[in-house]
């Protein structure tokens, strides 16, 4: 998963013509911590579909502020610059939540046109 730290490389990596799905998390979080055991696992499933990249909400405040990130860890998936769908809340997210969010994701992106 590439780490991402700054806007302008946020920018450049959703303006893909791929869906892309990023995930905002932190160090301090627990749930966020509660999703790495079986985030690499769900990434492989994903693989040729679907590129993640993770932001530190710490690091990147204005930005998660501009996407009204009020929760994490949050998973937004964008393609072409423009956001498709989000997962945000302030609950904690079960891996069968994500990937029934990523399979809304991939649906939402194959509808649009190429």
């Amino acid at each position: 998963m590439l780490k991402v730290s700054n806007e302008q490389t946020f920018q450049e990596q959703i303006s893909q013509s791929t869906l892309t799905v990023a995930i905002f998390k932190t160090t301090w979080c627990k749930d966020c911590h509660y999703i790495d055991p079986f985030m690499p696992a769900v990434e492989q499933a994903y693989e040729g579909r679907i590129t993640f990249i993770e932001l530190d909400r710490d690091e990147v405040p204005d930005l998660c502020e501009q996407l009204n990130i009020l929760g994490i860890p949050s998973f937004i998936a964008f393609r072409e610059g423009k956001e498709l769908v989000r997962f945000v809340n302030k609950l904690r997210k079960t891996h069968e939540e994500i990937e029934q969010f990523l399979d809304r994701a991939i649906e939402v992106s194959g509808a649009l046109p190429s």
